[in-house]
């Protein structure tokens, strides 16, 4: 390659610009705040290690138990049941707000109200309790004597049928708001353009609405469900064998509380990381159109700042 340089002023000699140093920029601040970090996390572990009384061989024992795994499958299947319901209601929900229907409206308005005015806590014990107030529940003509189907409420009303009501339920609620908050972040000349030029309002919603939308719902979306799974911890009162009850159970009888809630935190730390790794992804790929160049993953950051180094410490 030609050595660059620039034909100076006055006739003087060209500057060549190839022999100037490379020299990267400094950051003295960013590194003392790095350095200060790096000092407290490596106290914060050096305590975590050393310190006895965190009994870390019984949280290794507990947390593979057979007893415990049970208790993860459940809370992920109350995650997973609970979340599908929630959304789809909340979908559901969402264009009942936005319809031009007075009814319809403000149905969904009371619905939202009612079950984001009320305690998670309260709503699973009224339906676990619900055969006090119906003994039977029944299907079938309204105001008629005709029935189709009908069961015990005690019996039809389970501690996993509670947990799913109440935890759904209460998704819907707030799902409803979120979905249509993203709904409502998409211009309306938009739909307007589209509506001009001919297009189905089928196409209208889930080619122009519905790919927008995603980018303002997603982000809120993701953090109810690890919300959620969470959350599931307080079907605890319904005496329900999710992961949190198991550890209770567990602790009430060893004694060892404080390792116990480290087996349950730990596990709950691994779920929301699993579901804080699809959020990027599944973000990264909603914002094909919003932005020029995707953002990079980890792996690609990681590999372009060695790239850099390399390069730079090879000019020096």
């Amino acid at each position: 390659m030609p050595p660059v340089a620039a034909t100076g002023q006055g006739g003087s000699p060209p500057v060549r610009y190839d022999e100037y140093e490379v020299v990267p920029a400094r950051h003295p601040w960013r590194w003392a705040g790095t350095a200060l970090v790096a000092l407290v996390l490596a106290g914060v572990t050096w305590s975590l290690v050393t310190n006895p009384r965190w009994e870390w061989g019984v949280v290794a024992q507990w947390f593979t138990a057979e007893s415990v795994l049970r208790g993860l499958v459940e809370t992920l299947k109350l995650t997973v049941i609970a979340g599908a319901l929630g959304f789809l209601l909340g979908f559901v929900l969402a264009l009942m707000r936005l319809s031009k229907s007075p009814l319809l409206s403000s149905v969904s308005w009371t619905f939202s109200w009612i079950f984001r005015s009320t305690p998670l806590l309260v709503q699973l014990l009224l339906w676990y309790n619900l055969g006090y107030l119906y003994e039977k529940i029944s299907l079938g003509i309204p105001f008629t004597d005709v029935r189709f189907f009908e069961v015990e409420t005690t019996t039809l009303m389970s501690q996993f049928a509670a947990a799913i009501l109440g935890l759904g339920l209460h998704q819907a609620a707030y799902s409803a708001e979120i979905i249509r908050g993203g709904i409502l972040s998409v211009d309306q000349g938009q739909l307007e353009a589209a509506a001009a030029l001919g297009i189905p309002a089928w196409d209208r919603s889930t080619r122009i609405v519905l790919p927008q939308a995603m980018r303002a719902i997603l982000p809120t979306a993701f953090n109810e469900i690890i919300g959620l799974v969470k959350g599931t911890s307080v079907v605890y009162v319904l005496a329900y064998s999710e992961l949190f009850y198991t550890v209770q159970v567990i602790y009430n009888r060893t004694q060892q509380v404080l390792p116990l809630l480290l087996v349950a935190t730990l596990w709950y730390v691994v779920i929301t990381s699993v579901l804080s790794v699809v959020q990027y992804y599944v973000e990264r790929h909603y914002a094909k159109g919003a932005v020029r160049t995707l953002p990079l993953t980890p792996w690609q950051k990681t590999k372009r700042f060695l790239t850099t180094r390399t390069a730079l410490e090879t000019r020096r």
